[in-house]
């Protein structure tokens, strides 16, 4: 399939609850990474790849987002504001990326699952990625959809090797040779939440708002066998708590986030 005609759908309505410092004024995927929004983030790595089509699943908090790409225009180049008639001109080259972004609502309180069922309205194609908004890797987007083609099913989601909680240290003979503070486990594969659909994957699972993506779905795919895995060893981190954005943040500062 050629990427340029592939959509992706991004889950954005959670409330964020264990980043409470951040989310308590903005949905969790317009906390900011390097002065962006981390959805923004998100959406650069699959533009790379030359995804341009977005649908956004709004909820709480959803007019935050709403509001952010209406004026995206404004944020990111030179304006002139005549106050006099109301208008704005924008001034030199403009920035904006080449992207089509649907806002949709999908409810305050609506599940994971009941989301991206909502969702399927604006989908175009047979198939199309989805993902959470608050989590960045530098997968490759295209191997994905490789991986997903080839099993020949219905999903496909990505396994990744999870973020220790702790630092890591090689021990030889009483000597450390070798420390590295809260690396990513070599063993153990958790879902990493970048997903490869086929639209006929969620014709069996019901319409309602408490439909959950990680128990009522995926598992009832992979009890069909059909459920595939992508397996991505490179870079990956979610943004569940503070101290994880201010890691996020801290990599973008230093030029080296692998994901962008």
């Amino acid at each position: 399939m050629n990427l340029h005609e592939m959509e992706a759908v991004i889950l954005c309505g959670g409330q964020g609850t264990r980043l409470r410092e951040e989310t308590e004024f903005k949905p969790k995927p317009m906390v900011e990474i390097g002065g962006r929004p981390i959805l923004w983030h998100i959406m650069q790595r699959y533009a790379k790849f030359g995804v341009r089509r977005f649908i956004l699943c709004l909820g709480y908090k959803g007019e935050v987002i709403r509001d952010y790409f209406l004026r995206y225009r404004y944020r990111n180049a030179d304006v002139v504001v005549s106050l006099r008639w109301n208008d704005v001109q924008v001034i030199g080259d403009e920035p904006a990326e080449d992207w089509e972004v649907v806002l949709a609502d999908t409810g305050q309180e609506t599940m994971t699952g009941g989301r991206i069922k909502r969702a399927l309205r604006h989908v175009k194609g047979e198939r199309f990625f989805a993902t959470y908004g608050d989590g960045v890797a530098d997968i490759d987007i295209a191997a994905t959809l490789k991986t997903h083609l080839d099993g020949k099913r219905l999903a496909t989601v990505t396994a990744v090797h999870p973020s220790s909680r702790y630092g890591e240290i090689n021990i030889e003979k009483g000597s450390v040779t070798d420390f590295a503070e809260k690396p990513q486990v070599n063993e153990g594969w958790i879902n990493g939440g970048y997903f490869v659909f086929d639209k006929a994957a969620f014709d069996d699972v019901g319409t309602q708002p408490g439909l959950i993506l990680e128990s009522d779905v995926l598992p009832l795919l992979a009890k069909k066998n059909q459920l595939s895995a992508y397996h991505h060893d490179g870079f990956w981190q979610c943004m569940d708590t503070y101290r994880e954005s201010l890691l996020l943040n801290a990599l973008v500062a230093q030029g080296k986030a692998p994901w962008l």
